[in-house]
This record gives structure tokens, C-alpha cells and sequence, in this order.
């Protein structure tokens, strides 16, 4: 044991043969790591593709991706490569997906992101509303779509410089509640219309929220909204609806508005 201890030593100590011995695990190594990159770049990996023509602003369903096994070597450019990347998903509103074809990450979006997507998620009999916000009326951009909310009415008589027996009291002066309920918002958008919390890489300005409620009451927020001798304001004030299992159902909240609402706007029509 003794003497083979000396033999290892003495073949350490020798500097060629240290040399030689360095570049053959070298020359292993890059062997090694090169035939590793070629394997990888050679044998085929499974990708997803479309096995049907998918038109543009489409939910993309499980029959409708398969899998296939290509080269890493052809996959170029941005190509998805897990089947959950594109399950579930939209096809871009500007997109269509040929039969065959890969998925490509600018093709395929969350429903957020389509133009067009408050469309898709509120029912039937409804009607879309436009409530203009900012970023104080959001809490600091802090309602999402999806979240739920209570919409409270604020109205309060102009200054006219007359007065009348009709309208000269207290309560007509100024009216302030909780006018409906449970809201479901549908999109956050800026300005210009595009979704604000589609690309966080850019910081938009919320500018209007949507929602969608029964034309009754779609027609009671317009008719608050159009008096003349009234200004009025919507506010939004976020719920935790959003987080229950089941969400309660939207609802007018009071009824005394609602009646105030409507024969003012009765006698402001015939006024007018």
C-alpha cells in the first residue's frame, strides 16, 4: 500500500505528466459538453400545434391543439412549447392559426387582452355601461377586472340663481347612497381604449371601468346622468364579492333613489 502511495506521488510530481493528464479531461470534458449540445439539438422534443384552423379571437380548446415531435433545432423564433401555454387560451384578434401550424407566443393571449373581450363575459339581456374614472376614483389603479363593486350616486341641484316651492328643500338640494350592488367590472381601459392592465410593462391611466347591468337600471344611471339642472356622479367603491365562492347577484340597493331619480327626470323632461 505503502509503495503505491510513492508511485501516485511521484506520478503527480511529474509535470508532464500532469500536463498530459489536464488536457485529456479537458479534451473529455469539451467532448463531453459538445455531444450534449448535439444530442439536444438532434433529438426531437414534443410541441404543440393546432390541429384545426383557429380564426382570430378564439378560445383555444384541448381538441384543438395535438402534439408533435420536432428538432430543437427548427424551432426558431418565439414557438410555445408546453401545451398549458396555449390551453384555454385566445387566439390574437388579428390572428389566424392555420391547421398545422406551431403556436407562436404573439398569436396566443389571454382573454384580458382581446379588444373585444367584455363581449364574452356578461349575460344575455344585459347592457354595457361606461363609467368614467381616474386613478383616484380606482383607489390608485387598484380595481381589476373581475373585482365586483357597489356604485354609489351623488347628485346635487346647480346653482340656477332661482328657486322654486317644488324644489327648494333640503333633500332635493343634494341625494347620496348606495344605488347598486355587486357589480361585476369587465375591463379597466385607458383613454385611448386599450385594456390597462394588459401590458404592465407600460403604465396606463385608467379612464373607464365596464360593467354590465339590466337595461332598467342601465336606463336609471343615464337618466341621472342626462338631468340639467342636476350634476351627478357615479362612484365606484370596491366589495369582497370577488372573493366569495359564489358572488351575490347585482341589485338595486335603494329604492328611494330610484323614485327620486324618476320623477325628477319626469319633471325635468317636461321642463325642458
Amino acid at each position: 500500500m505503502g509503495n503505491l502511495g510513492v508511485g501516485i506521488k511521484k506520478f503527480l510530481s511529474n509535470k508532464n505528466t500532469v500536463t498530459v493528464v489536464g488536457v485529456v479531461v479537458a479534451v473529455l470534458v469539451l467532448y463531453i459538453a459538445y455531444n450534449m449540445r448535439v444530442q439536444a439539438a438532434v433529438n426531437p422534443i414534443s410541441v404543440p400545434y393546432a390541429t384545426e384552423q383557429i380564426e382570430p379571437g378564439t378560445q383555444i380548446t384541448e381538441d384543438m391543439v395535438g402534439t408533435m415531435q420536432v428538432p430543437p433545432s427548427m424551432l426558431a423564433g418565439d414557438v410555445i412549447r408546453n401545451q398549458a401555454d396555449v390551453i384555454d387560451k385566445y387566439s390574437n384578434a388579428d390572428t389566424l392559426i392555420p391547421k398545422g401550424s406551431l403556436f407562436y407566443t404573439r398569436q396566443v393571449v389571454e382573454k384580458e387582452q382581446l379588444p373585444a373581450n367584455i363581449i364574452l363575459d356578461y349575460p344575455k339581456g344585459y347592457v354595457l355601461y361606461n363609467m368614467p374614472v381616474n386613478i383616484e376614483s380606482t383607489y390608485g389603479n387598484s380595481i381589476y377586472p373581475g373585482n365586483y363593486i357597489d356604485i354609489y350616486l351623488k347628485i346635487t341641484r346647480k346653482n340656477t340663481g332661482t328657486e322654486t316651492a317644488t324644489t327648494n328643500s333640503d333633500s332635493e338640494l343634494m341625494q347620496y347612497g348606495k344605488f347598486i350592488q355587486n357589480v361585476k367590472v369587465l375591463a379597466v381601459k385607458d383613454s385611448s381604449g386599450r385594456p390597462v392592465f394588459s401590458n404592465l410593462d407600460e403604465q396606463r391611466t385608467p379612464a373607464m371601468i365596464v360593467f354590465a347591468l339590466p337595461e332598467e337600471y342601465y336606463i336609471l344611471l343615464k337618466k341621472a346622468s342626462y338631468l340639467t339642472l342636476y350634476d351627478s356622479e357615479l362612484v365606484p367603491v370596491p366589495t369582497n364579492e370577488s372573493l366569495q365562492d359564489k358572488p351575490d347577484d347585482l341589485e338595486m340597493s335603494s329604492e328611494s333613489l330610484r323614485s327620486w331619480i324618476e320623477t325628477v327626470t319626469y319633471w325635468d323632461e317636461s321642463m325642458g
